[in-house]
């Protein structure tokens, strides 16, 4: 009788290694490589070689006739904007985020809300029993919308109940770490189950014309549990953030087939649930309070909708002999080439100094537009001069503390001008280019080129803050001589 094959599979990033240890090589997790059973192998060459040819495929050219794809709008504004316009019928979409973010209160409002508008929808539970869905639907006030409830994480079993005729057009599967295969020889929560699982379900999506909902847990990092290889077979793969001290969420868009990349939907939680928010950069700058210095109005870009979030800096003695740079809901590699070009090529002396660096309201920013902003949240703070109430700013910083231009600034000038912002500090258009059109009559804008002229709206008389030269060593090297 033939021996079994045996591998060694990484539970966290999906290596195969023909031995165990310890840690694995390719992702460094400890202790996360466990023992499964290898497929069986097929025949030499792919069986290739004695199947014969293959049949042609036909080519086809790009220019045709392509219905836009049929969607399912659940009346939820924020989650069919980061969906593309709603749920496309046969697609698989794939959720993300840290534990009681709010993952199964949101597709349990989305499938009460398709099921309201006679769309048929199921949600099948791994980790909850039936009666506590219901006591959490009970206290969402959706009691009576017609959602069929099943706990089971057999996969098998589900995909035999969605393949009658009358199946539901809508499932949600929570979560998809907890569904198996009975073909698959290892345990829930795996590499090999989750992958397996998951590629049944989609599969199914695909042949049935159901759209299929998974919840996926998340790790320490905030990726995705499980193969990578899980967010490439699903179409859209949305993550759910936000604090847990914040009484509003976000659902970003990391992948979608159907739409825009990089969408945000902003939901408000209470305890009926997770509500629309239909203007995010009133919600952002809310607590906002004037005349403090360290606080800057940032217009920035999420997706498609220009937002309007504070960022706030301070700029404390350090009592340490190595200063600390704490960063929240930025990159805080982007802050220290900040910090940086502020010292090399601004002469701003920060370094003896702690920097702590925070996006009011929980927003993750990740675009290179919020250099300037944070620029002017630090030196602000560095010369307690507080930035004008009425302004907004956006820009890039280069390494020579040039200050580039970014896209979209019309966009972003009418979202500053309708909350009522009169003023702009912007980066001046490229050279040669023609003038861009004038989108906010009502704002004043202020062009600058170098860092040096951000630094010098903060230098007080009594205090002048040291500036070096722009153009470097050249010049003081003409100085000396």
């Amino acid at each position: 009788m033939a021996r079994p094959l045996k591998r060694f599979a990484c539970q966290a990033c999906g290596a195969i290694t023909s031995k165990w240890s310890g840690r694995c090589e390719s992702c460094g997790e400890w202790n996360s490589i466990a023992e499964e059973a290898a497929p069986a192998p097929g025949p030499a060459g792919g069986g290739l070689a004695r199947g014969g040819k293959g049949r042609l495929i036909e080519f086809a050219g790009l220019r045709g006739t392509t219905p836009q794809p049929e969607r399912y709008r659940s009346g939820i504004a924020e989650f069919d904007r980061v969906c593309g316009g709603g749920l496309v019928v046969g697609s698989a979409l794939l959720i993300g985020g840290d534990p009681g973010i709010g993952k199964s209160t949101l597709l349990l409002q989305v499938a009460a809300a398709l099921a309201r508008q006679n769309t048929a929808c199921a949600y099948i539970s791994g980790e909850e029993a039936m009666d506590q869905v219901r006591l959490r639907a009970e206290r969402l006030g959706l009691g009576d919308a017609a959602v069929q409830l099943a706990a089971a994480t057999s996969v098998r079993d589900i995909i035999a109940t969605l393949e009658r005729p009358d199946a539901p057009r809508v499932a949600v599967i929570d979560s998809i770490q907890t569904m198996w295969l009975d073909t698959v020889e290892s345990t829930p929560g795996t590499v090999s189950q989750v992958r397996a699982s998951a590629q049944a379900l989609v599969e199914l999506a695909k042949r049935r014309g159901i759209a299929v909902l998974l919840v996926g847990h998340v790790t320490k990092d905030g990726a995705i549990a499980g193969p990578r290889v899980l967010e490439h077979m699903v179409d859209t793969v949305l993550y759910f953030e936000g604090e847990r001290g914040h009484h509003f969420r976000i659902l970003r868009t990391v992948k979608n087939r159907f739409g825009p990349t990089d969408e945000i939907g902003v939901f408000e939680m209470s305890d009926r649930g997770l509500s629309d928010v239909a203007n995010p950069s009133a919600l952002f700058l809310g607590e906002r309070r004037g005349q403090v210095s360290g606080a800057c109005v940032f217009a920035g870009i999420e997706g498609t909708r220009p937002v309007l979030v504070e960022i706030q800096a301070l700029v404390a003695p350090s009592s340490f002999a190595t200063p600390r740079h704490a960063v929240v809901g930025w990159d805080s590699n982007r802050l220290a080439m900040v910090l940086a070009v502020l010292e090399a090529r601004c002469g701003v002396a920060i370094g003896a100094n702690d920097v702590y660096l925070n996006v009011a309201g929980g927003l993750r920013i990740g675009e290179p537009a919020a250099d300037l902003a944070v620029a002017a949240a630090v030196v602000s703070s560095l010369a307690d001069e507080p930035v004008p109430t009425d302004m907004v700013v956006f820009g890039e910083i280069g390494l020579g503390g040039e200050v580039r231009p970014v896209s979209q600034r019309e966009a972003r000038l009418r979202e500053a001008e309708k909350l009522g912002f009169r003023s702009a500090l912007v980066p001046r258009g490229r050279t040669g280019s023609a003038p861009a059109p004038r989108a906010a009559e009502g704002i004043a804008i202020d062009e600058i080129e170098h860092l040096t002229d951000l630094v010098a709206r903060f230098q007080a008389p009594d205090r002048p803050m040291k500036r070096a030269r722009r153009n470097g060593p050249s010049e003081r090297g003409r100085e000396q001589g």
